[in-house]
């Protein structure tokens, strides 16, 4: 070895420890204290790792330890006013009680994410694109609550038809540029519709050719490729290819993820690639590819376009699920070193689920609805396995933990009116009570007005003058009711058999109970 490359190597040595520094002091001030705002973000991190944040989108938190402005914009239904929601404090958490107070006795969409990086590169309502008609839905505001640093916090929920797209992006790399991303995703809601995508793709809505995207896709779409098990999968989007490895079809190295936060990473440079996740509540990445780009045509080079997409394919495919709650663009292609900085910044934001064992009707507890009709005080609000349909079920310590769990529902704020409530189902996440033909079903959010007030329901005083009764927000008349172990919204008196006044004001009082799952 040469005296030059002697000095050479010193010298790498030398800012590789600068770095691995700079890194470990994010990793060190992201744990003093989760309830406290961070003093380095992931973006401070990936500046200090030479790969600078590009765009940088949250609902939850800031992504810079400066950070003091908004994160995102909710619009409310009553009169269509706007507000914009901030953090707390600079380099801290979303100011969750602005948008309560705001969104109070209507219900409210998110408008805009704004891109914290200074570049402008904010998220609004996609347009129509080539694969699908639009423009596309909005995010219900109150759908994905979450708690981060022991503070409340929404995240954004994409029900298949939501979207959230800019096509005139500043600083975004286009061709064979290197860039990176990653995003933290609700590891349980997802589907395997076209796609849920967070990243880079087409400025025009259209599918312009192999390797014109790169973005992070999460669910569990077999079409193009997979991995091992069932899914759900992170994989790349790279434009007519769902990417789990070089390969097209099946990778083995791509496992199966169930992680109820989870962070996701795709990053490219030119004729390189690598998909990298973890449990986003624990510090540590799994690789689950790096290599070359693979080998069918158009995708090396890269002909990236530097759009930003968020819930939507490139050409606007919009039949897909999942809840965001932060992301990430960069410029350059960032090291391991810095994405395992981050992912310990992430796990130190503190994410947990808001749904607590309380019993109580408080948005994000779970509950057990029990009837209190004389017949039937052992029965609990169930769903079937077996379809959507909800009934009535004999449920005690006994029963199988299917059984209870099919009894559990995690209280949320009401999607068409925030001031009453919607009901989640606790083992089927992304599945809701709703009614339809006044028969009580479970069913996915299409992200339509419809649907949210189907699935509100407003407490009041036990109708009997025992428990809660639970009114429907559209049908102000009718009341969630058990009739021959079916559910119903129903009436006191009507030409429908449900509606029989026999019984009505007990069969529509329910105990709210401690939740058997």
């Amino acid at each position: 070895m040469t005296y030059r490359r002697l000095i050479r190597r010193a010298r790498k040595t030398v800012l590789g420890a600068a770095l691995t520094a700079s890194l470990t002091a994010g990793i060190l001030t992201g744990t003093a204290a989760t309830s406290q705002a961070a003093t380095q973000g992931p973006c401070d991190i990936y500046s200090a790792g030479g790969t600078p944040c590009v765009a940088a989108h949250s609902t939850t938190r800031a992504l810079y330890g400066s950070y003091g402005g908004a994160l995102y914009q909710v619009k409310r239904s009553t009169d269509g006013a706007t507000r914009e929601i901030g953090v707390l404090s600079a380099g801290g958490y979303a100011n969750a009680a602005a948008q309560d107070d705001f969104c109070t006795g209507t219900s409210c969409v998110i408008t805009v994410i704004y891109d914290q990086s200074g570049k402008g590169n904010h998220l609004t309502q996609a347009p129509g694109g080539g694969a699908a008609g639009g423009p596309d839905n909005l995010a219900n505001a109150v759908e994905a609550p979450v708690t981060v640093g022991g503070h409340k916090a929404y995240g954004v929920y994409v029900a298949p038809g939501t979207g959230y797209r800019n096509n005139h992006t500043n600083g975004i790399a286009v061709g064979d540029q290197p860039e990176g991303m990653y995003a933290v995703l609700d590891g349980t809601h997802y589907n395997g519709g076209c796609c849920f995508d967070y990243g880079n793709a087409e400025t025009s809505s259209n599918d312009t050719g192999n390797g014109h995207m790169e973005a992070i896709y999460f669910g569990n779409n077999k079409v193009w490729g997979y991995g091992t098990g069932n899914g759900p999968w992170v994989m790349a989007d790279l434009e007519n290819g769902l990417f789990s490895g070089v390969n097209t079809r099946f990778n083995a190295n791509d496992p199966s993820v169930s992680d109820r936060f989870l962070t996701a990473i795709v990053k490219g440079a030119p004729n390189q690639w690598a998909i990298r996740a973890g449990n986003a509540q624990a510090a540590g990445l799994s690789t689950y590819y790096s290599g070359v780009r693979p080998n069918a045509s158009g995708y090396n080079p890269m002909h990236k376009e530097g759009a930003i997409i968020l819930g939507i394919g490139g050409d606007n495919s919009k039949g897909a699920a999942g809840t965001f709650y932060e992301g990430v663009m960069t410029s350059g292609y960032p090291s391991d070193a810095t994405e395992n900085a981050v992912q310990a910044n992430i796990a130190a934001a503190g994410y947990s689920s808001a749904a607590t064992g309380t019993g109580t009707l408080t948005p994000g507890s779970r509950v057990s609805l029990r009837a209190t009709t004389a017949c039937c005080t052992g029965d609990y609000l169930t769903h079937d396995d077996a379809d959507d349909k909800v009934a009535i079920s004999a449920v005690n310590s006994s029963s199988s933990s299917t059984l209870k769990a099919d009894a559990t529902w995690i209280v949320r704020a009401g999607l068409a009116n925030s001031s009453c409530l919607t009901f989640e189902s606790f083992d089927k996440p992304g599945q809701f009570l709703r009614h339809y033909n006044y028969a009580l079903h479970l069913s996915a959010d299409d992200g339509g007005s419809l649907f949210a007030q189907d699935a509100t329901f407003c407490p009041t005083a036990g109708n009997s003058g025992t428990g809660t009764s639970l009114r429907s927000v559209n049908y102000p008349t009718k009341y969630l009711r058990h009739y021959n172990f079916a559910v119903y919204v129903a009436s006191n008196g009507g030409s429908n058999a449900w509606d029989s006044s026999s019984s009505w004001a007990a069969d529509t009082s329910w105990v709210v109970a401690q939740p058997w799952s």
